[in-house]
């Protein structure tokens, strides 16, 4: 199985993010993109769709994963236009478990 991270990343602890993404970012498939993103990268976690037009993204996974998540969020699909992503980081909570759309 793949996971996009190599054997010596599982020994460091896990991290947890959440990300609240502004811009265009609806309506554009940023959800689901960033879904299959995080599932190739190993990444628990889940991605919704705010009232406000943002998207928040809550993710767990090792450091090196979690870098490659925060840049593709930066970005987005094709169509996105991301202005401004505001983060909050911590210990992983390990009460996550694969990689779901919300909402």
């Amino acid at each position: 199985m793949r996971t996009g991270f190599t054997m010596s990343s599982q020994r460091t602890p896990l991290q947890r993010i959440r990300l609240r993404v502004y811009g265009r970012v609806q309506g554009v498939f940023f959800r689901a993109t960033a879904c299959e993103v995080a599932r190739e990268l190993g990444i628990a976690g889940w991605v919704r769709n705010c009232p406000d037009g943002s998207v928040e993204l809550v993710a767990e996974g090792p450091p090196e994963a979690l870098d490659k998540l925060r840049a593709w969020v930066r970005r987005g699909p094709p169509g996105a236009f991301v202005s401004r992503v505001e983060e909050t980081a911590g210990p992983a909570q390990g009460d996550l478990k694969g990689f779901a759309i919300h909402g």
